[in-house]
This record gives C-alpha cells, structure tokens and sequence, in this order.
C-alpha cells in the first residue's frame, strides 16, 4: 500500500479493504466499472453486462455476456465477479464499482446478510476478489446513472433472443432439444468461480497449484494470451 493513503474501516469483518463508502480519500488512480444484471422471467433468460473506465474517463472495457437461465441477483454478481476478475488479472490497484442493485452493494458492504444459498458461492469468491485490491469501493446509484451497462446487458439478451428465434424457424425440433441441454435448470446448484494459473506443455495445460475439485468437476477455462 502507498505511503500516506490509509484505508478506512471496513464494517464487512475480515474484509480490511472491503468498505461500505468512500469518505476517506482515494489514491489518484482510480478505475471505475458500471455493472448490470438482466433476467427476463427471473428466472429466465439472462445476462450481465460491465464498462470499466481508467482513472481518465476512457473506456478500457465493454463486456456483455448470456448466462443462460438465471436470476436477476445472480445476474448482478456475476457483472461484480467479471469487473473484480478483470481488475485482478490486469493489476488494477484502485476500483470502485456503481450498480443499480441495493441488494447486491448492501450484501457486499455488509449491510445485509446473504440468505439465498444461489447467492452465498457467489458473494464469498466477490468478497475474496475484493480483498485483494488495495483499494475497492462499491456504491449503489440509480438506473439512469448506470444507464450504459443496462443497455449492454439488454442487447446480449436481445440478441440471444434473435438467434435462438432464427433457429427456432429453421428446425424447431432440433433446436427445442438443443435449448434442453444448454439452458441449466434453475435446481441446479449455481456454479462457483475458482481462479487458477496455469502452464501450457505438450499440449496440455498443467495448474501451478493443486485443485481442491471433486471427480468428475466439469470446468469452463477462459484462456488470456
């Protein structure tokens, strides 16, 4: 941490650098990321969707993504784990995140507990990811003012809905049983998010730590040359 810049009290415990405002000063150079969540149905279709600004204003990230059959809360961590991801494997030192979800800056600050059982996974790899940024501030503002990842997340739903009513024209059987075994059922257990390195040899990705998974765990890489 810099010399001369103290972090404020965290109402959030064990979280020394997680906190609820941003009253204190911050060091000069902050990113700042607008997060959105969409579910049409909730549960439904849904997406999220993250713009992440350097300290200058300039837009670094536009990140829109389907997830598939969800709700809106989980929708919402999911832009909050894709920002603190992004920000953790590109050394960003300084965030603060704006959402439009009470519920998920609340949780996050530590004003509100964590009930759900689909949120739990999902706000413990949050609160872990943010703990490792030197400086991390969310806030809740209003839906106008995080009006550009509202629309990102909405037009990655816009367009999942084109192409799945474009297939549908063409072969609704086929694509009726596609949409089964794509789309999760909303029992299901919500995936958690596990960072991990790796080192690709021979033509095999080899972890540089052992993973702590079940047999038979299906995992998703994205792979950042």
């Amino acid at each position: 941490m810099k010399a001369g810049f103290k972090s404020p009290k965290s109402n959030v415990p064990g979280s020394a650098r997680l906190f609820a405002d941003a009253h204190s000063s911050a060091p000069p150079a902050v990113y700042i990321a607008n997060i959105d969540g969409a579910s049409r149905g909730n549960p439904g279709p849904a997406s999220y969707a993250v713009v992440l600004r350097d300290p200058s204003g300039k837009i670094v990230l536009e990140l829109a993504k389907n997830i598939g059959r969800e709700t809106n809360n989980v929708a919402e961590y999911y832009a909050l784990l894709a920002a603190l991801d992004y920000a953790t494997s590109h050394d960003i030192h300084a965030l603060r995140v704006r959402s439009d979800s009470e519920l998920l800056v609340r949780q996050m600050q530590g004003r509100y507990k964590v009930k759900s059982p689909d949120l739990k996974p999902l706000h413990e790899r949050a609160a872990k990811l943010a703990r490792q940024i030197q400086y991390f501030v969310i806030e809740h503002v209003r839906r106008e003012l995080n009006s550009d990842a509202d629309a990102l997340a909405n037009i990655a739903l816009d367009q999942a809905s084109a192409r799945r009513g474009s297939q549908l024209q063409t072969s609704p059987a086929k694509e009726s049983l596609a949409a089964e075994s794509r789309v999760p059922s909303a029992r299901e257990p919500v995936r958690s998010f596990i960072k991990i390195r790796a080192r690709f040899q021979n033509g095999v990705l080899i972890p540089a730590e052992p993973l702590d998974l079940p047999e038979g765990s299906e995992v998703t890489l994205n792979v950042f040359k």
